[in-house]
């Protein structure tokens, strides 16, 4: 029984590793955003989610490199084309995100919603935000699978 759990860990340790570390992002990115929602107020919930955005896509990098795709390779040239491939994957999915949020938010009312789950307050604007990140953790998987930390031949790394 062990072996057998020990056996599909192995074979699924990439994305067991990515839900792991992708569920850590999104509560960064949604804990990071309803401070910004708080401070700058709902209605500037586009650069509160940019702000957001930023802080995430540092911790995502990190982890993902090190842990979820186990990219060893600290030379200059690896680094920086994994980093430019990174973020500008995560530009691209911070574009959907935004137009996701304006098209719920503004066109769709679902600012308007709101309620209370023991003291904490759940907005619209919060719900559009799990919603996108729903989304967006899919596109981010298929960028960095298949082309940021796509796997190199040894004397490429």
């Amino acid at each position: 029984m062990i072996e057998t759990i020990k056996k599909l860990f192995n074979k699924y340790k990439e994305l067991i590793n990515y839900v792991f570390f992708g569920v850590l992002a999104t509560i960064v990115s949604i804990g990071s955003f309803k401070i910004f929602d708080v401070i700058l107020g709902e209605h500037l919930y586009m650069i509160s989610n940019v702000i957001s955005w930023i802080i995430t896509v540092i911790f995502a990098y990190f982890t993902n490199k090190l842990w979820v795709f186990q990219s060893k390779s600290w030379k200059p040239n690896v680094v920086v084309r994994e980093l430019i491939g990174f973020f500008g994957a995560r530009l691209f999915s911070l574009g959907v995100e935004e137009l996701g949020l304006w098209l719920m938010i503004d066109k769709m009312n679902i600012g308007t919603i709101g309620f209370e789950i023991l003291d904490f307050d759940v907005n619209g604007n919060l719900i559009a935000k799990v919603i996108m990140q729903v989304v967006i953790v899919i596109l981010n998987y298929i960028f960095s699978k298949l082309i940021i930390f796509k796997k190199k031949d040894k004397k490429e790394q």
